[in-house]
């Protein structure tokens, strides 16, 4: 598999030292480079890469400004490579893989592209699904509601049931049941167990995804709770209110997830 990559950058200097790291990953392969965000959305739009490397700040279109560019297109895997902290959060809210401190350290570019790599394999994975059930209904229209009837079994069976956390230089296997709340902090998140708290490096688009949604919802931009935690709702100002959990511990729940609240007092 193939990364067919473009690097976007002002900063000569810095796509020369992307570049050069890149080289130690054979699969990647840089298709262009560009110095601004105008010349980006050209370059994605003709070459449909796999994934970009995209400095926040640079003059004319920012980061965030390709990313909106790409809204009338299938968008690439994005990777945000700034020397600036700040941009962290909203680079997760834009949906980016990783986000990447300048000047870039081999290890973090590796574990980026781990990510990426998994993405892309779940991506050909459901275009291939996608592919063979088009095949099916046209040729075999038996065997695809046979394939359908596969699709349809429990849900619970889709997501995970134990969660591998590194942290402290330690794998800690955790029971997804006892996890009573997360918390994103910029590009970790802090996962919370009655008798623990650990750090999994993750955002938190992915691990909604591995999670069951019957037990699991975001009542907050940044907060997830286990929802057979919950053992009291206590209503607070302006349409807010608070989730007191089986540990003591109280969540807020904001206004525009308001209808997680239902669930407990209907």
């Amino acid at each position: 598999m193939t990364i067919r990559t473009i690097l976007v950058d002002d900063e000569s200097l810095a796509v020369q030292g992307l570049a050069l790291r890149l080289q130690a990953h054979e699969d990647v392969e840089i298709v262009e480079t560009c110095t601004n965000g105008r010349e980006a959305i050209r370059a994605i739009k003709t070459h449909k890469p796999d994934l970009v490397f995209l400095d926040i700040q640079m003059p004319g279109f920012d980061g965030f400004s390709v990313v909106q560019g790409m809204m009338e297109v299938e968008p690439p895997l994005f990777i945000f490579v700034t020397a600036y902290s700040d941009y962290a959060i909203r680079a997760f809210e834009a949906q980016a893989v990783d986000y990447l401190m300048k000047p870039v350290e081999e290890g973090r570019l590796a574990d980026a592209l781990d990510r990426v790599r998994q993405r892309l394999s779940e991506k050909r994975q459901v275009q291939e699904v996608e592919k063979l059930r088009e095949v099916l209904a046209e040729v075999a229209p038996q065997a695809m509601s046979d394939f359908a009837s596969d699709d349809e079994a429990p849900a619970s069976n889709r997501f995970e049931k134990l969660i591998n956390i590194k942290d402290r230089g330690q794998i800690f296997r955790v029971d997804v049941d006892s996890i009573e709340r997360i918390d994103a902090a910029g590009d970790y998140m802090c996962i919370y167990t009655a008798d623990n708290s650990l750090i999994l490096r993750e955002t938190m688009k992915d691990l909604e995804k591995r999670l069951d949604p019957r037990n699991f919802q975001r009542v907050h931009r940044s907060t997830i709770v286990n929802l057979s935690q919950v053992r009291q709702v206590k209503p607070h100002t302006n349409g807010e209110c608070f989730l007191v959990l089986e540990s003591g511990a109280q969540v807020k729940v904001s206004r525009s997830y308001r209808d997680v609240v239902a669930r407990f007092v209907h």
